[in-house]
């Protein structure tokens, strides 16, 4: 049997007397078996079969609970191999050696290791895990290689992978994609007996920073994670099983480039955390590492490096169509409030949407109508950000076979493009085209080039940036399969356009990290997700604004007061009756919700669809967008610059209210979909600014006045030691008195109102 401990710290007489006092109350831990070895610190214990070197307890000291329930099945990880292999799934069953034995360069990290696989292909293969634990924090880390691999065509490894999570009361999921979605109960929806689930995310990618957490409302959590630098390319799961069981897993994505070398080991480290709280938590605990690496000291708000005009945006207009469609509408709300006010502007293209691409030029209303357009509306203060999808080539388009893009299409695994159709009307595939290529890099920066330059545009919308896809087109010039080619080739695609386009803004969709040194905007749409996806299992969280507001610009929204408009390209057969007829005033709280959200979570206000009839037919619905927007911008040191601090709690019930679900751009007979759900009636966020006063921000969704009661704990919110309470709302702002020794806030909020209380250091 072997034993690994950590090294006990040097402690002064009177501390050991102590601890050896405390410690039998602190902590009991059972004699491992026979069977069984461990790893431990005073935080965290994990317990490993001696058999076949599974992990069978991962145990939280703190609090005494064990994340992992073993059965004899687990395997702590799996090897995936490509055809033409005639083995698909090599597991530590595999095997007939196992070994484990302390590192003798580290006495606290373990050695795992696997090997006689018996195989042809590969008879030197050896399998070696290491686990180390940190000794002030709750993380066990992990760090795999892959050797000896032979003939084998690697696929994918799948690692730490752990099968069997104990249940817990109350459980929830946090998973980063893009802004974060927190769903209640995973495995209600995840271990049917009849149909286990799995959700599987890519990073870099949808999910839009490296790590999910799983956790007891209030209680004992885990989270996984990976301190990858470099943006490689994996996969993070979670997925039921017989018996309730829920597993976690991260799938790592070989480069054909290792597998010359007869070796595979991925260049990070694999975090399994433990933590007690919620989703803010597992936040907290990400960000104190992720503000440490170059994306984030890169990231060019924080490097000043963002257009003035595009930090300064006060409301964006995101319209449809032509000139009169977009730009009149913008100028005309800029004219009536003196706000700042930018266009985002799909449908300007000579293609049809979803269809066309990249076939953008010329202009639907002609070059020259469309730059006179882009100029006026740029003397009247108004800056225009035109959609180019960044990834997309319409396979049915006369440039597809002109230009010969197949050639340069993601692969799949069987060498072939997998299609993607996304027009409901016309439905025509498109191919998603290789980042890693520079051919699709010229044309993209070709076409950017020309928008910007000749017709005047101010910004570039890169629809679909913040994703990334795995080639494995072995002509491309990139690692096969896995690598970090896609950011790279984003990375040198941005370069490009910034050098021929001097002072452009770029935006993406979603947000990620590994973006941020490269993208001015981001586009973030879980405040609508009510409006775009039907009422399920998921609600929106700010994960990635909880890490890293501040170093980025966060905007959108698809909150609109109207149906929805119709590309004039598509099938007039399809077209609407009344495109832009005005919704039911009873969803008008779902629209306060959705701007209320984008308000306190920090983004630039976004209304769709906007007519400047709106300001006498839906007055109410203007002013509360236009108060949002006033005050968001008196208070820019926190809801652009600052950093999130803990969601305060209110004490205020729920209420249920009418939701309209269509899109917004796609209108089509009997699209609107309704239902009712209940919602907060107040929204709520807290802020710390880089001069380290504090901010409380509230926002009244309803149409009564709401009675609001909150305390600030200290170990939450860093209050300023001497202060002063300052209320602020969209017309000013009013000193209300010191702050006590111990902060509360007490207000009335006025019916569809919202205020802003700042902590002030004297």
């Amino acid at each position: 049997m072997t034993h690994v401990r950590l090294p006990a710290p040097r402690l002064r007489p009177a501390l050991c007397f102590l601890l050896a006092l405390l410690l039998p109350a602190l902590t009991t831990l059972a004699a491992p078996a026979e069977s069984e070895f461990y790893l431990e610190s005073y935080t965290l214990r994990l317990d490993f079969d001696n058999v076949k070197g599974q992990l069978t307890q991962l145990t939280d000291k703190q609090n005494g609970h064990s994340f992992v329930e073993f059965q004899k099945d687990d395997a702590l990880w799996s090897l995936h191999l490509r055809p033409p292999s005639d083995i698909g799934i090599i597991t530590p069953d595999s095997a007939n050696t196992f070994k484990t034995e302390p590192r003798k360069d580290d006495k606290s990290t373990l050695e795992l290791i696997w090997q006689d696989f018996g195989l042809e292909k590969a008879p030197e293969l050896r399998v070696v895990v290491h686990v180390s634990l940190a000794p002030k924090e709750s993380n066990a880390y992990w760090s795999i290689a892959i050797e000896n691999t032979g003939n084998l065509t690697l696929d994918s490894l799948r690692f730490p992978r752990l099968p069997g999570i104990a249940a817990q009361q109350n459980e929830r999921l946090a998973a980063p994609i893009w802004m974060g979605q927190l769903a209640k109960e995973p495995r209600v929806f995840l271990c049917k007996p009849e149909k286990p689930g799995r959700l599987e995310w890519a990073y870099p990618g949808l999910l839009s920073l490296q790590a999910f957490a799983l956790y007891s409302e209030g209680g004992p959590g885990i989270f996984l994670a990976t301190e990858d630098t470099q943006a490689f390319v994996k996969r993070f799961s979670i997925f039921g099983g017989p018996e309730n069981r829920l597993g976690i897993e991260i799938a790592h994505l070989p480069e054909s480039s290792t597998e010359s070398q007869n070796r595979y080991e991925p260049a990070y480290r694999v975090v399994t955390g433990t933590f007690e709280g919620d989703w803010f938590t597992a936040a907290e605990r990400y960000r104190t590492w992720a503000l440490e690496q170059a994306w984030a000291e890169n990231a060019r708000l924080r490097t000043g490096a963002v257009n003035d005009w595009a930090t300064e945006t006060a409301l964006w207009i995101w319209n449809r169509g032509r000139s009169e469609q977009v730009l009149s509408p913008a100028i005309a709300i800029k004219e009536r409030t003196g706000l700042p006010v930018s266009v985002f502007w799909h449908w300007w293209h000579g293609c049809p949407y979803d269809i066309g691409f990249p076939e953008y030029l010329p202009p639907r209303e002609g070059t020259d109508a469309f730059r006179n357009a882009v100029k006026n509306a740029r003397e009247a203060g108004v800056n225009a950000m035109v959609y180019m999808n960044q990834r997309l080539w319409g396979m049915t388009t006369e440039s597809w076979e002109k230009e010969g893009a197949e050639r340069y299409a993601v692969k799949g695994p069987d060498g072939k493009i997998h299609p993607e159709t996304y027009n409901t009307f016309q439905p025509a595939p498109c191919a998603a085209m290789c980042m890693g290529t520079s051919f699709w890099r010229d044309k993209y920066a070709g076409l950017a080039e020309e928008a910007v330059l000749d017709l005047g545009i101010s910004a570039i919308y890169m629809d679909q940036a913040c994703l990334s896809l795995a080639c494995y087109d072995p002509t491309h010039g990139h690692p096969i399969g896995g690598g970090t080619y896609w950011v790279n080739g984003f990375r040198m695609l941005q370069a490009d356009i910034r050098e021929r386009c001097a002072d452009v803004v770029l935006a993406g969709e979603g947000c990620g990290e590994a973006w941020l040194p490269y993208l001015d905007l981001m586009l973030s749409l879980q405040v609508s997700m009510e409006r775009y996806a039907h009422p399920g299992v998921w609600e929106p969280i700010p994960f990635f604004h909880a890490v890293y507001h501040g170093y980025g610009i966060f905007f959108g929204n698809y909150s609109s007061l109207t149906m929805p408009p119709y590309d004039e390209l598509w099938p007039a057969e399809f077209a609407p009756a009344e495109p832009l007829k005005l919704l039911d005033t009873k969803f008008s709280q779902q629209f306060r919700l959705e701007q209320a959200r984008a308000f306190v979570w920090g983004q630039q206000p976004t209304i769709a669809n906007f007519l400047p009839a709106h300001f006498e037919e839906r007055p109410a619905e203007i002013a509360y967008l236009m108060q949002l927007a006033k005050l968001r911008m008196r208070g820019l040191n926190y809801l652009l610059h600052g950093t999130m601090l803990r969601p305060p709690v209110l004490q205020i019930p729920d209420e249920e209210i009418d939701v309209s679900r269509l899109s917004i751009y796609a209108g089509q007979k009997d699209a609107l979909k309704q239902y009712r759900q209940s919602f907060p009636r107040v929204m709520a966020s807290a802020w710390l600014a880089q001069d380290h006063d504090v901010a409380v921000v509230l926002a009244n969704v309803s149409k009564e006045p709401q009675a609001v009661s909150l305390d600030l704990p200290a170990d939450a919110y860093p209050l300023p030691t001497s202060a002063t309470l300052f209320r602020i709302d969209a017309d000013g702002r009013q000193e209300i008195g010191p702050v006590p020794a111990e902060a509360h806030i007490d207000c009335t909020l006025p019916s569809e109102g919202a205020y802003i209380f700042e902590f002030s250091a004297d």
